[in-house]
Formats: structure tokens, sequence, C-alpha cells
């Protein structure tokens, strides 16, 4: 399955970042987009960040997968 995940991010080096999804780091392309700065959340797929998203739907998807975390540890 692929999916795409919301990050934030945290570092800017030239045409990469480093990029926080709870709690661990990454380093991503951002090769893709126009403009990025710190605190963006963008959406990351296969190592590249592919486009800025709203704060407010990051929190949401990001809150979908806590539950998702939530539920698989109580199976």
């Amino acid at each position: 399955m692929c999916l795409a995940v919301p990050a934030l991010v945290v570092e800017l080096n030239g045409d990469s970042a480093v990029v926080d999804l709870d709690g661990i780091r990454k380093e991503t392309s951002t090769v893709l987009l126009d403009e990025i700065a710190v605190g963006d959340y963008v959406l990351i797929h296969v190592g590249f960040a592919l486009e800025r998203i709203d704060p407010v739907e990051a929190a949401k998807t990001l809150k979908l997968f806590d539950e998702l975390k939530a539920m698989d540890a109580e199976a």
C-alpha cells in the first residue's frame, strides 16, 4: 500500500528538509516544492515532499493515525 503522510518541516538544507512525524525525524527531498518553510506541514511519499498542506488538515490526519495506533495496541 502506498500512502503519503503529513509531516512537520523542522529544518531546511537546500533541496532537502528534515521532517518530523510522531517523533521520527527523516530527511526528505523538497525539489518538487516551490516554497517551503520551517513549521510547514508537507505530504511525504517515498522520500519526497509532494505538497504543502493546511495545518488543520494535517492535524486531522495525524489524529486518525493516533486512533489507529490505539486500536492496534488494544488488539
